[in-house]
């Protein structure tokens, strides 16, 4: 399908991205665990401001590099994608399960959730299997005291037969005891001696038999046993990553493959196949985690989950889960545009105040016009609409839907949508992805790393443009007012804009189930895969933390990404403005050219035009159509939404105009940075076109159904 491992993140483990010591003495620790375990908290308290995340934004599939110093050595922490195996079924479990194998760690921290620790041990007992070098950080305990649920330490740690550390990372509980642990592991002063798991006699007997020759191959490189088992399951991806990142090709030894096909004859005469193999393997693996809580954890409370089980019932309903997610997000968008309004305004005066100085300069410097018009009216006048437009909606929205995350609300949400995108033969966790388009678009590209199969995840990529990003939201919520909301009393108003903005994204949500479904019948035919889907337990969201983290690391990022692509924008649009053929700008002459057929959908030429200038920004379409009908040489904003409204219905816009500019900005192209993000993470331009043609085409196809209906029945 042209994805590759290097455009879903696997990158990382190549020779340039691995974590490089800084001194010959600095230790490389893994931070492995679960979703939702508390994992990014705990990394956050021991680095601080250390921290570096490489080229894969979004702590689904990151992989983020902080230090931090404990008695006098230096620490690498690299926080892995979480995860709730090692068997390599998805980007996610490849990326973790390669690091610890080839990134060399000198220690393996797992983290673990008290409250659901029997679950947890998965991976514990997975990752012990592969290196005896691990600490387990059992986090959350004061959640779990909270629930009455004990947890022996000691007992947990004899059974596993390495160190485990209990801690609470919101408040740095049990914090110097971990870093100790881990410091006298990656030193070697504690020596462990993991648990092995014991396997059915026959399978023991296989693996025995092929971990004597692979031992001689792989010497100490990695765990002979464990690289034994998997060989025998037919675990391709490991061979593969042996071979890249060892220079160990086992494909090439005839002995070895001997030795393979002589044990799974024996295994088949067992009546064990390889698929049959790994559930096996894996439900010794769940008896063993099972045994293991058993001795060491005690319920006082039965009922502990009680409260969780109660919200699900009414959060996850089929009566009242779907409804309860369009108010949630109506009430996001509520916030996000009665609050947006007057810090952008203030913003927008500072930034073109800074313009009249600029304008002040260039006077006074005597610069030649074209300068001035070019690098002021032009490059900057862009870039401060995107600026004063994109960043108060985005510092709002972003800590609202990251407290929902926090809150572990977003998983309900796929849980709610999942039978929907079943039917559409797409992935659940589309879901997901979906709700990180809301953002930015790009981010939701990144988050379908999520998605195991290519198919699907194909399929997330070409239609999470139909949900509208941060940037389309401004001319949406304009058209809105200006057209329908307007003519209801003030305070009405924001409620009214919130109920049709609402209803516009449900539609979106709408169109993007049924182009999925549309594709898995088509060009990405298949069934649907499967999946697991944990609901974490609910948790008082980090009200400060969140804050402060969406801001840095998703309002800046998305910020600086879309003042880039806007820069060149503003260039382009003042040339074309500003360059007359026959006494017409060239702009002129290129909505002309397009009018006709912008008619058919309902549009006029300027507008389609707008949209294409637009490519690199969302943001600046509006402004665009201004200058265009203005005739002026440079973008502009008007006073006020009742003299924009006076400026358009002077143009020939009607209700049916608004509707139709409405569909086409929820429904057209990819924004630039989207575009070029799509292109990474397929790895291929023919996906990339075509995730430009369909959501292109439908709204083109929905905009000429609506104005000609409306033609028909005399509304245009």
């Amino acid at each position: 399908m042209g994805l590759s491992g290097r455009s879903t993140g696997m990158s990382v483990l190549s020779c340039e991205q691995l974590p490089v010591r800084a001194a010959s003495n600095m230790k490389v620790i893994s931070l492995g665990g679960n979703p939702n375990v508390g994992k990014s908290t705990l990394f956050n308290s021991l680095t601080g401001l250390k921290q570096h995340t490489g080229n894969w934004p979004g702590k689904t599939v990151a992989i983020a590099q902080g230090i931090y110093r404990h008695r006098d050595t230096d620490y690498m922490l690299v926080d892995i994608p979480g995860t709730y195996s090692l068997m390599a079924n998805s980007e996610e479990e490849k990326i973790a399960r390669d690091f610890i194998c080839f990134g060399n760690p000198d220690a393996a921290v797992i983290v673990t959730d008290a409250t659901c620790l029997e679950r947890n041990l998965n991976l514990v007992l997975q990752t012990i299997e592969i290196t005896p070098k691990v600490v387990v950080c059992v986090n959350l305990l004061d959640e779990a005291k909270k629930k009455r649920i004990d947890i022996d330490l000691n007992a947990l740690s004899g059974q596993l037969g390495v160190p485990v550390v209990g801690t609470s990372a919101r408040t740095g509980a049990g914090l110097e005891e971990l870093v100790d642990a881990v410091h006298d592991i990656a030193c070697g002063i504690t020596i462990s001696s993991p648990v092995r798991i014991i396997y059915e006699d026959v399978i023991e007997e296989a693996v025995s038999i092929v971990e004597s020759i692979v031992n001689d191959i792989i010497k100490d490189k990695l765990n002979s046993r464990w690289v034994a088992l998997m060989l025998i399951e037919g675990d391709e991806e490991l061979i593969s990553s042996l071979k890249t990142y060892t220079d160990c090709d086992l494909t090439a030894y005839e002995d070895l493959a001997d030795k393979l096909i002589e044990v799974k004859e024996r295994l088949n005469k067992a009546g064990i196949d390889q698929d049959s193999l790994r559930d096996r393997v894996v439900s010794q693996i769940v008896k063993t985690a099972e045994i293991t809580a058993a001795k060491a954890i005690t319920y006082n409370n039965k009922k502990y989950n009680s409260t969780d089980r109660r919200l699900d019932r009414i959060l996850t309903s089929k009566s009242f889960g779907i409804p309860i997610m369009i108010c949630l997000l109506g009430i996001i968008f509520w916030i996000t545009i009665t609050g947006a309004n007057y810090p952008s305004s203030k913003i927008s005066d500072l930034l073109f105040w800074i313009e009249d100085k600029l304008t002040a300069f260039c006077s006074g410097a005597n610069a030649p016009s074209w300068v001035h018009g070019l690098f002021v009216m032009g490059i900057y006048r862009t870039v401060a609409w995107v600026v004063s437009v994109m960043l108060p909606p985005m510092a709002i929205f972003f800590p609202l839907f990251t407290l929902l995350e926090d809150f572990g609300y977003l998983p309900r949400v796929a849980f709610n949508l999942d039978k929907y995108f079943k039917k559409a033969c797409a992935h659940g966790k589309q879901a997901l992805t979906m709700c990180m388009g809301f953002g930015c678009n790009a981010a939701g590209i990144i988050g379908c790393r999520i998605i195991d199969s290519p198919r699907e995840k194909l399929i997330a990529m070409i239609t999470n443009n139909f949900v509208p990003c941060n940037g389309r939201f401004p001319t949406l919520i304009a058209i809105i007012t200006m057209f329908f909301a307007g003519v209801i009393p003030g305070p009405f108003q924001s409620a009214v804009s919130t109920i049709i903005l609402t209803g516009v994204i449900v539609l979106g949500v709408a169109m993007t189930m049924l182009i999925s479904g549309l594709l898995s019948k088509t060009i990405l035919k298949g069934l649907p895969s499967s999946f697991i889907l944990e609901l974490p337990p609910y948790r008082r969201p980090q009200i400060g933390r969140v804050i402060v983290r969406s801001v840095l690391d998703r309002t800046l990022f998305v910020l600086a990404r879309a003042v880039v692509a806007a820069a060149p924008a503003g260039a382009i649009i003042w040339i074309m403005a500003n360059i007359n053929i026959g006494g017409l700008s060239l702009l002129t002459h290129c909505a002309s050219f397009l009018n006709p057929f912008a008619r058919l959908m309902g549009l006029d030429g300027y507008i389609l035009m707008a949209f294409i200038l637009g490519f690199p920004a969302n943001e600046i379409v509006v402004p665009i159509i201004i200058m265009s009908y203005m005739a002026e040489a440079s973008i502009l904003e008007m006073g006020s939404l009742t003299e924009l409204k006076e400026l358009l219905v002077m143009h020939g816009w009607t209700w049916v105009t608004a509707v139709c500019t409405m569909l086409f900005s929820l429904m057209h192209w990819p924004c630039g940075t989207t575009c070029l993000t799509i292109r990474k993470e397929s790895g291929s331009l023919k996906w990339t076109a075509v995730s430009i043609l369909v959501p292109t085409a439908a709204g083109m196809i929905l905009c000429f159904i609506f104005a000609n209906a409306a033609r028909l029945f005399g509304a245009l």
